[in-house]
């Protein structure tokens, strides 16, 4: 090319790190196209109808704000000027079987006040230790690992010997399980914290100690969202639309092309469109499976995408609730912490789940209103006869959540569940898996697929790519994956600069990764 012409991109699936990149990539004058199978965007931020309206049927819980304060600042606008975000005081509200019930707060000191009023002073001062620990982890490998676009372990060594102590705040030798078992003398806090596993989608018995930092994400805050999770998602399609941006839906993309040695575009079933540049913001397996053809096979190694997260059963209704105080954020856990576990790790239903309900509409109505919910149990991924699941499953929810004396009026039906064989349906090759590669061992955060692949032209982003799943993760691939398709068409290009709408990309990029999250 005599001189730097726009890119013309496809991005294939319109989850939140699809559009986070449509967003970015069109506010630089990028010709972008993104097609999603689904009828509207955000992938697994997806709604189901119910009588109270839209419910959500996806990711809840919003932390880590300012990465999405830096997306909207990145592209010249404010965030609270589009969606309107409300700080949770209570984090979430807890119960136990023997009647116990915490509250984690907003506020560090009430929480620790919360803990030694629940299981006494000792306990107390254990979680206070805890929330220091972790907060260190946090502080730690943010920059090394979240931050950057390619976690490299030579360099994540370096950082750790440059403060030797934080070798014993990682316990490199010991389970999640394992750390909490030494960090709380009551067992009923290290099942709480052990939760945070199944986050990005790990059995706190498998996955590394390191997890533990997880904590922090909401510690440091959780918010929610007017209008709902699907309200972030409808918002950033909206703005990167504005930036010429074109959105094909109910289109479902059949194979992506290649021509002279670089990806050429994607075939549809509405026909072929051409682009010098692919990003996947889908589930890395289905490339590595051959689902879009033979040209990306080999942008993701087998080691990238297996072994499988965890899924779920998500059930998503409006009701009337009876029974006790619900936050926005409910956990009533299982009788025995291991038992869910052992379950899931032997692919069966677990009989003794821990349950999260979500109160949508929490604080807006009266509390015993017909309001939104969205109830998930821990499954694993798709390798069972599907035959009779649904049935079994929402006798196994309700019955549990009745044991606790919560009950909904009407009883929600079928229908409104959705199993590991729904959502393998609705994101095909994913197996079910909702967190795209399992967490488990020390290396798996150096095993997931980064934004760049060995095929020209073809970049990854989502919560399947580093850094990982969850919503504020899959934000971050989207910058690395704009970052990364910037600097690589402008080496590939001399002359004149590309007109662009608005900042520099890379040069914001570059700034972002020294700014803490804290």
């Amino acid at each position: 090319m005599s001189g730097l012409q726009p890119a013309k991109i496809c991005i294939v699936g319109a989850g939140i790190a699809g559009l986070a990149a449509a967003l970015r990539l069109s506010h630089q004058g990028c010709d972008v196209t993104v097609l999603d199978i689904h009828a509207a965007p955000g992938g697994k931020m997806r709604t189901v109808p119910s009588a109270a309206g839209p419910v959500d049927a996806g990711p809840t819980v919003l932390t880590m704000r300012p990465v999405f304060d830096e997306l909207f600042a990145d592209v010249g606008e404010v965030l609270s000027d589009h969606l309107t975000l409300e700080p949770l005081q209570t984090l979430a509200r807890h119960y136990w079987d023997d009647g116990t019930k915490l509250d984690l707060m907003a506020d560090a000191e009430q929480s620790e006040v919360n803990v030694a009023a629940a299981f006494g002073a000792k306990a107390g001062a254990e979680f206070a230790s805890f929330s220091a620990h972790t907060k260190r982890l946090f502080d730690a490998f943010n920059g090394p690992m979240m931050q950057t676009a390619k976690p490299d372990p030579l360099a994540v060594t370096k950082a750790v010997l440059k403060q030797p102590s934080i070798i014993a705040d990682m316990a490199p030798h010991r389970s999640l399980a394992g750390l909490l078992d030494v960090s709380f003398s009551d067992k009923r806090l290290a099942q709480l914290f052990g939760r945070y596993a199944t986050y990005v989608g790990g059995s706190p018995y498998a996955s590394p100690a390191i997890l533990a930092l997880i904590w922090q994400a909401e510690a440091k805050g959780v918010w929610t969202v007017k209008g709902g999770m699907h309200e972030l998602a409808r918002t950033i399609a909206s703005l990167a639309a504005k930036r010429g941006a074109s959105f094909r839906y109910n289109t479902k993309a059949l194979r992506i092309t290649r021509q002279g040695g670089r990806v050429s575009g994607v075939e549809t079933e509405g026909g072929h469109v051409p682009a010098n540049t692919v990003i996947f913001n889908g589930d890395p397996r289905a490339l590595e499976i051959g689902l879009l053809g033979e040209t990306p096979r080999e942008a993701v190694p087998a080691a990238g995408t297996n072994p499988r997260s965890l899924s779920a059963y998500v059930h998503a209704f409006a009701a009337s609730p009876n029974g006790p105080d619900l936050a926005h954020h409910t956990v009533f856990f299982g009788h025995d912490r291991r038992t869910e576990f052992t379950a899931l790790a032997d692919g069966d239903m677990p009989t003794d789940a821990t349950l999260y309900v979500c109160a949508q509409d929490h604080g807006a109505v009266a509390p015993d209103a017909n309001q939104r919910f969205e109830i998930i149990m821990n499954a694993p991924p798709v390798h069972r006869d599907p035959e009779q699941e649904k049935i079994k499953c929402q006798t196994l929810i309700f019955n549990r959540l009745k044991n606790f004396g919560l009950t909904f009026s009407p009883q929600p039906g079928l229908d409104s569940l959705t199993t590991p064989h729904g959502f393998e349906a609705l994101f095909p090759a994913s197996s079910g898996s909702l967190y795209g590669r399992s967490p488990h061992g020390m290396m798996a955060a150096f095993k997931r697929p980064t934004a760049r692949t060995k095929v020209p032209g073809l970049y990854l982003c989502g919560g399947g790519a580093h850094p990982g799943a969850g919503v504020p993760m899959a934000v971050l691939s989207a910058r690395h994956a704009a970052a990364a398709i910037m600097t690589d068409h402008a080496s590939t290009s001399t002359s004149r600069k590309m007109d662009t709408r608005g900042g520099t990309l890379t040069g914001s990029v570059t700034a972002e990764r020294k700014r803490s999250l804290s």
